[in-house]
């Protein structure tokens, strides 16, 4: 056996200083041509990435040939680009980190009392849209700073224990600020560091130039430049393609008005309207009405050698006391820190939900899901702190909010999506997610959690109460990681090997 660490990233000044003086470039190209080549030679691996640094124009041109050629864009996987990304709107951020198979780490505005800087979208291209949209912001900004003043003696008052102790005052101080952040625009500056493979890079370079907003164009232009020169055989298809940019501009839009005809109604109405002028924060849409069975069938087949088909009649044909006896078997040794089998990956559920900014900011970071989210909408209202409510700053919330809107109102009849830049973290989008329940159970371990922010727990704890309604008993240990001991311990009488 020989095990060898190839590479890892090393930061470009460093990569700079470090340049060979023969001139050769440095580029990550090389592991995508040393890798892509495994397959076929007899040679090993730590020689082909050798003859690929040693010929670095035969190894891009091998790159293109495996990757445009031969269709194998995976070997682009292997080149890996960090990037620090300042100064950019929280309206780019939810473009920036929507991608799956990247990774973030993002300035977060629970920890960070903010300094007031915002972006100016640069389609507001007249003195007086400027003019009303920095009114709007300044007024949300000073508010901001207002409410965590009160927000943040209110809670030191309720809480005095805490107080007193240093590490415990910076969370209450945590509370305060992600509280009055909810009047904070989606202009407001952020930052954050991404860490993103080649062929994800390109995908992220063709949606960026399909973008309706000015910023994102040009952030995946100047992320293009940078690579371009670094990694060209790997980078062969920035641009959108024809289908992408039928289902981003209005021909398909417009094809579905001609198909389906009578398409009418709004996000407020419909499935979402409890009748009383208010909407259901999130609606299951569809599930695996079977989904305790289809996981126990997936055991039965697989660890017994027999087809699913069989195995699946024989769990319909057990009742639920088998059944739950079966996985109470199977969670016995289960941690907090254990995350069930993949066979839950076989149970599906699809909801609809409408939630604030803030909530989509932490919502967005479960990328494994599938989520679909519908643009900003103020008809759909806001999402308002009960603690802005108890310090008596809710008639002041409610009318920046109100200002806010009307000068959206204006800014979006001049200058279309660029208006939404205007908006809070108050403000409500809809959202459809789907997830299977492995992956519900990892949400609902982190989100349910006593330690989570309350937006987010509120709409994981409606998530888990309809979810267990439905899979009784795939879901017995479906909780926050700060209910777990107390879970276990109800289940079979005594608390788990590790306690939190």
């Amino acid at each position: 056996m020989q095990i060898k660490l190839a590479g890892f990233n090393v930061e470009t000044e460093i990569l700079e200083n470090l340049a060979p003086g023969d001139g050769a470039p440095l580029t990550p190209e090389t592991f995508s041509s040393a890798y892509a080549r495994i397959s076929r030679s007899k040679k090993d691996v730590t020689a082909l990435r050798k003859q690929a640094r040693d010929d670095v124009d035969k190894a891009r041109k091998s790159n293109k040939k495996i990757i445009f050629g031969m269709g194998h864009h995976s070997v682009a996987e292997h080149a890996v680009f960090n990037f620090d990304i300042i100064g950019v709107s929280r309206l780019a951020l939810e473009e920036i980190e929507k991608f799956r198979l990247a990774s973030y780490t993002e300035k977060s505005q629970r920890y960070v009392t903010l300094d007031g800087d915002y972006v100016v979208p640069a389609e507001l291209d007249d003195d007086g849209s400027v003019a009303l949209f920095k009114e709007a912001l300044e007024i949300q900004n000073g508010f901001y700073f207002k409410a965590y003043g009160i927000l943040k003696e209110y809670l030191f008052t309720k809480h005095p224990e805490r107080a007193a102790d240093k590490t415990e005052r910076k969370v209450l101080e945590g509370w305060a600020k992600e509280d009055a952040r909810y009047i904070l625009s989606l202009a407001v500056e952020g930052q954050v560091g991404m860490t993103i493979n080649a062929r994800n890079l390109e995908h992220l370079f063709r949606r960026f130039a399909l973008s309706r907003r000015q910023e994102i164009r040009e952030i995946g232009k100047i992320m293009y430049g940078q690579v371009e020169k670094i990694a060209p055989s790997l980078i062969l298809f920035p641009e959108p393609s024809q289908f992408e940019r039928q289902l981003n501009d209005d021909t398909f839009k417009q094809f579905l008005a001609e198909t389906v005809p009578a398409v009418t109604g709004d996000p407020t109405a419909a499935s979402l309207d409890k009748g009383d002028g208010s909407i259901y924060r999130l609606l299951l849409l569809n599930y695996s009405k079977d989904g305790d069975e289809r996981i126990l069938a997936a055991f039965i087949s697989l660890y017994h050698g027999i087809d699913y088909a069989k195995a699946y009649e024989t769990v319909v044909r057990m009742d639920e006391k088998g059944k739950r006896a079966v996985f109470e078997g199977l969670f016995r040794s289960l941690e907090f820190f254990d995350s069930p089998p993949r066979e839950f990956e076989l149970a599906d559920v699809t909801f609809q939900a409408v939630v604030s900014a803030s909530n989509f900011a932490q919502l967005k970071r479960h990328r494994m899901a599938t989520l679909v989210a519908g643009e900003y909408n103020i008809a759909l209202g806001n999402t308002i702190p009960e603690n802005i409510k108890k310090n008596d700053l809710e008639p002041e919330f409610k009318q920046i909010i109100q200002r806010t809107n009307d000068i959206h109102q204006l800014l979006k009849k001049r200058h279309g999506a660029a208006a939404d830049y205007i908006l809070t973290n108050s403000h409500n989008r809809p959202v459809i997610m789907k997830m299977n329940l492995r992956e519900i159970y990892h949400f609902v371990r982190l989100r349910a959690d006593a330690h989570a922010q309350w937006d987010i727990r509120d709409l994981s704890l409606q998530l888990l109460k309809q979810v267990k309604h439905q899979m009784p008993n795939s879901t017995i240990l479906l909780c926050g990681k700060s209910k777990y001991t107390e879970e276990f311990q109800t289940i079979y009488k005594k608390p788990p090997t590790f306690k939190i």
